[in-house]
């Protein structure tokens, strides 16, 4: 471990929103009121589609937007008065934001030398953090003659040289190819376990999300719709954005209505055993539904995509649409109805108001309630 890997996990801060706000008129609110905190050491990702306010809160911790109100605590101190220089934050950007007439030595060293750090410690500091990312043959370069992962390698370089306690990521990937964002995932990965900075990482991408984060952070219009590990967030998803948010392809979710013994689609069709009564939303994932001869459960096809590992398969259940994925070499008739099985361990019921989970809603060592009422 080097000195700047111990400066960094010595500097790692928690991160605490109280409260925030932020809108730029009374009709223009991106972030309604958020409460969140961050653990130090953390890689938090902040997950969720464009205009779902995830950039406008990763600056105003950066301090690159004012909040409207609350407070940002970081390591304890209340820094949402201070300007970004002095919050031990650093930041790498979507667009690397590099000097394109210096070189890569001079793009890293930017900082060290406005802040007036020595001219052989920052020497000593490039030549230790270009190692580290795989950058030492290319200190004499320029912007323009490295490729997309070594310019992206060049900014995070830049934003660790600074020993932050915090480390802010906006959509540093999405310039990059798909074999690049592969790999430069897996260097983001191996670079945390490294150092152990507090690590913020907003994202729309959820393969991103699910691959780096220690605990993801979805947002929607402003809104935190859950908060946990990518484990937990895949398996019990907390309302039906996160369900179809997360999964590609994403949770099928059917309405269904519970009459007192079962859950019924629109045709008739029971899809699972339950007490209660009401209109509901029904979530499965396409991999939890088998194909079978004898299956209790009928649809259409309607489509199928042959991904080679494996087939989706498009289908049609009381007109409403159903994706189904089949393991390599299912022989399955295009023509045919098909028989299906749900797994009820699997099963998601949602409220069909709020659009949240139910908790324990297929919980089979108690007993269901007598309506959804009872659920909420």
């Amino acid at each position: 471990m080097t000195a700047i890997d111990t400066a960094i996990r010595a500097a790692a801060a928690d991160i605490e929103l109280i409260g925030v706000t932020k809108a730029y008129d009374a009709k223009t609110v991106v972030i309604p009121q958020l409460d969140v905190a961050l653990r130090p050491g953390e890689f938090t990702v902040v997950l969720g589609p464009s205009g779902c306010g995830k950039s406008t809160l990763l600056q105003m911790i950066a301090g690159l937007e004012r909040v409207s109100g609350g407070k940002i605590l970081i390591g304890g101190r209340e820094v949402q008065n201070l300007e970004p220089k002095h919050r031990g934050c650093a930041m790498v950007f979507q667009n690397y934001a590099l000097y394109p007439h210096m070189t890569v030595a001079e793009n890293m060293a930017y900082s060290l030398k406005v802040a007036g750090v020595s001219k052989a410690e920052r020497a000593e500091r490039v030549a230790t953090v270009a190692k580290m990312l795989g950058l030492a043959d290319f200190l004499a370069r320029k912007p323009g003659q490295l490729s997309g992962g070594q310019r992206q390698r060049v900014a995070i370089g830049r934003a660790i040289i600074r020993e932050p306690g915090v480390l802010l990521f906006d959509e540093p990937l999405s310039n990059l190819d798909a074999q690049l964002r592969h790999d430069m995932r897996v260097e983001l990965a191996d670079l945390h376990r490294r150092i152990g900075a507090t690590s913020v990482f907003v994202t729309h991408d959820q393969v991103e999300a699910m691959t780096l984060a220690d605990r993801i952070l979805i947002l929607n219009k402003g809104h935190i719709e859950q908060f946990d590990t990518p484990k937990a967030i895949y398996h019990h998803p907390a309302s039906i954005f996160v369900a179809k948010f997360i999964g590609s392809p994403p949770m099928n979710i059917l309405a269904v209505t519970g009459d007192g013994s079962a859950l019924r689609l629109a045709d008739g069709q029971v899809v699972a055993n339950f007490a209660g009564k009401g209109s509901f939303q029904l979530g499965i994932r396409p991999e939890d539904i088998t194909v079978k001869a004898g299956g209790p459960i009928k649809a259409q096809i309607r489509y199928r995509e042959d991904l080679g590992s494996h087939e989706i398969l498009e289908a049609d259940i009381a007109g409403q649409p159903l994706r189904i994925a089949t393991p390599f070499g299912a022989e399955i008739d295009p023509t045919s109805t098909l028989s299906l099985s749900f797994s009820q361990a699997r099963l998601h019921l949602f409220d069909n108001g709020t659009s949240r989970a139910i908790s324990n809603a297929f919980d089979q060592t108690k007993s269901a309630p007598a309506s959804v009422k009872e659920y909420q």
